[in-house]
């Protein structure tokens, strides 16, 4: 190998750290690479090269750390004029109508990588192409970017963030021109222009230059006005919020959302929630929490609910790090807190968007226009208030990307969206953001509890009437760890070849029967006339759903970005069956049965879900 360096034994390995010796400028991963070559650590040099990031319809997300496989400065360059050639195929005004950048607290000092470096060498390759680049002068929470492609009519934007991943890592992710995420094709298409534009344009590192043209403009002052404006459509209670009683906490996880929740509960003339002092501030090194995610429930909000002990507060609202997700807990009668499911949430959440409408809608015939959304692996709540209600409910595949673009053709066709959710903590409370949003959804929420109060309702108590008045709903997600591709391939191909019958699914799981099967990975689906799947369809991942006779509905996948094999179930009773204790049990057998039968850990190797 050239640069004094010796051979790893393997070419395509060198020549790999070749190119990239070649192209990266920043001094930090450069010298790691060439400490590890220097050292003879080809494990590690392998770990850096062997495989590039994947770009999908999330974008990328991997640890920072100098090589093809981590987020570091050369790959973001390579990210984003792969980017920008696809976005100048795309649309023959880009020049007029540019793009918006915007980024959280995240950084990596080893490698000197941090989230707004990042934003700003993005913003370089733009400009040194002629585009506009909106980049915000501040970390924002990851709403703003799709409302500000939405407002300022854009053609697409970039958020730099892992929301709630681990501390070392980061992420890309991009929206479109209909201020959604991008849904295929366009990850292909992005991803082979990456892989046409590997070589730095000579201008792409020219961040100081980039940061003082005229085609850069700063929209944070702007946004947030507008923003706080948009959402206040959605304050329904003012008087009821100035004089509330109610005292909620919040954490924003170090992460960006401190600042945003504030005056978002400002806007809605809510008193401001009691903040963690120790967690208020951006802290890339999250020093108080194993891992930044509100859906790991309790551990991450221990000085919450000590905060609230202190404070007198009943209510604790989290967001995750990059501010588009929402956790809440209450505090019960017996002491103890609750932390509600996404699920959960995702029903009190939509049924007080609906109260809202009603009250200010007497327009009966005006329910036909309504449309509520939500991912196939969260809870049917919102089809049983759909059905009773008559407004329309539809589902999607999972991942915000589907309901924003669904929500935007409906938008389009003269439709109202007024709520969409999935299970992992997400919710999209208002239609300019076609994204979750923790922001608006935190806002919302505190009105809903300011309003429950006056009636000296719980959400506990409105969520137990929500069920009695349109039927139980109760779920238990989990997952199971597994690292074998070939563990996992074969475990689902058994579900689709079941009693060594080819192409034949399982009738029965234990004592339970099963009524309908649909499998979104090879286009079967045994509800329809002629057995294929209304839902997109993806060789690529995993995915089989199981209907049983007993209202259980129970889905099977593989995720996107962790090694694991999730399972979603959920058991739909009809309104007036209220014996939880007996529903509650045929779930725990049902999802016993499911884990012994189409599981199968022993056999299959597969680690729990740790405690």
């Amino acid at each position: 190998m050239e640069n004094g360096m010796s051979s790893t034994g393997d070419a395509q390995l060198d020549q790999a750290i070749q190119q990239w010796l070649q192209y990266d400028k920043n001094p930090k991963t450069v010298s790691m690479v060439k400490d590890m070559a220097k050292e003879g650590n080809v494990e590690a040099l392998k770990k850096c090269f062997s495989s590039r990031m994947e770009f999908g319809t999330a974008g990328l997300r991997a640890a920072m750390g100098p090589g093809i496989s981590h987020m570091n400065d050369l790959t973001i360059i390579q990210t984003t004029q792969g980017f920008c050639c696809y976005l100048e195929q795309s649309f023959g005004n880009l020049k007029e109508r540019g793009v918006v950048i915007g980024y959280d607290a995240r950084a990596h000092p080893p490698s000197g990588g941090s989230s707004k470096h990042f934003a700003s060498l993005a913003a370089a390759v733009f400009i040194s192409q002629g585009v506009p680049v909106h980049l915000f002068s501040d970390i924002t929470p990851t709403p703003f970017v799709p409302f500000t492609v939405s407002h300022l009519g854009l053609c697409a934007g970039i958020m730099v963030t892992a929301s709630h991943n681990p501390k070392q890592d980061n992420g890309y992710k991009v929206y479109w021109e209909n201020g959604a995420q991008i849904v295929p094709p366009h990850d292909k298409g992005i991803s082979e222009a990456i892989l046409k534009n590997l070589e730095p344009w000579p201008e792409s590192w020219n961040t100081k230059e980039a940061l003082n043209s005229p085609l850069l403009k700063d929209p944070y002052k702007d946004i947030h006005t507008e923003y706080f404006k948009a959402i206040q459509k959605h304050c329904h209670h003012r008087e009821i919020n100035k004089t509330s009683e109610v005292r909620i906490v919040h954490t924003s996880v170090h992460g960006v959302g401190h600042k945003f929740v504030q005056t978002a509960f400002k806007a809605f003339d809510l008193h401001p929630p009691y903040a963690v002092e120790e967690q208020k501030d951006p802290d890339p090194e999250f020093p108080t929490v194993k891992y930044p995610n509100p859906e790991e429930g309790e551990g991450v909000l221990t000085l919450s609910f000590a905060l609230a002990e202190r404070e007198g507060a009943s209510v604790v609202l989290a967001n995750d790090p990059d501010a588009d997700r929402l956790a809440i807990a209450e505090k019960q009668e017996s002491g103890q807190w609750r932390v509600f499911s996404g699920n959960e949430l995702g029903a009190l959440l939509g049924w007080w968007i609906f109260h809202c409408w009603k009250q200010q809608n007497s327009d009966a015939a005006a329910v036909k226009n309504l449309y509520m959304l939500s991912s196939t692996v969260s809870s049917k709540i919102l089809r049983a208030i759909a059905l009773k209600e008559g407004f329309h409910f539809e589902e999607t595949l999972t991942g915000f990307k589907w309901m924003g673009n669904r929500a935007r053709d409906l938008l389009d066709q003269g439709k109202a969206v007024l709520f969409a959710f999935e299970e992992a903590i997400g919710y999209m409370c208002s239609p300019s953001v076609l994204d979750k949003d923790g922001v608006s959804a935190a806002a919302i929420a505190g009105e809903m509890i300011s309003f429950l109060a006056t009636k000296k309702i719980s959400l506990s108590q409105q969520l137990t009437a929500i069920f009695d008045e349109y039927g139980y709903h109760i779920s238990k997600n989990s997952y199971f760890i597994c690292h074998d591709q070939e563990v996992i391939r074969s475990l689902f191909e058994r579900l689709r070849n079941y009693g060594d019958t080819k192409g034949s699914y399982p009738t029965e799981c234990g004592r339970f029967a099963i009524t309908a099967v649909r499998d979104l990975t090879t286009g079967y689906d045994s509800n329809q006339p002629d057995n294929k799947a209304v839902l997109p369809t993806s060789s690529s991942s995993q995915m089989i759903t199981f209907t049983f006779s007993n209202g259980g509905v129970a889905t099977m996948r593989t995720s996107g970005t962790e090694p694991k094999i999730k399972y979603y179930t959920e058991l739909c009773a009809a309104p007036g069956n209220s014996d939880v204790t007996h529903l509650k049990k045929e779930l725990d057998e049902l999802v016993d049965a499911i884990v012994e039968n189409f599981f199968e850990p022993e056999k299959n190797k597969l680690q729990p879900k740790p405690q």
